[in-house]
């Protein structure tokens, strides 16, 4: 989902303009950005918590050419999810698991062969025998 897509979304849940909404929109991201620039940690209820964490320095290798080389520190923005959005994304894997139970023959089984009606005006293929 894009910005463009959440704004659309709220303008018609709550009855704004789009340019209205997207300007408040724009606001709350601004406000999080400045809060995690000068505080380095924003926690919204029921949301999640962005927090600015020091990445220490350390040795990688160019994949390419199989080269060492130093990656300086750095600053980096963490997300942790609050306890409901992981409740959430709980659920949608546990039917995503109930979904392929059900479609995948388990161990031992045959796969489900749907019915398939011939009429007779459909010739039947060749087997291959010879009468």
């Amino acid at each position: 989902m894009t910005k463009k897509e959440i704004v659309k979304d709220i303008s018609e849940a709550i009855g704004l303009t789009q340019l209205k909404t997207k300007e408040i929109v724009q606001k709350t991201f601004d406000a999080i950005v400045k809060t995690l620039v000068e505080d380095g940690r924003i926690e919204l209820r029921n949301f999640g918590v962005f927090e600015v964490k020091k990445r220490a320095a350390r040795k990688a290798r160019n994949p390419r050419t199989g080269d060492k080389v130093f990656v300086p520190e750095k600053f980096v923005v963490t997300f942790k999810p609050g306890k409901e959005m992981e409740e959430k994304v709980r659920q949608m894997e546990e039917a995503a698991a109930r979904a392929a139970a059900v479609t995948e023959p388990t161990a031992g089984e045959s796969p489900v062969v749907s019915p398939v009606t011939v009429t007779e005006d459909v010739p039947s293929a060749p087997t291959g025998e010879q009468s």
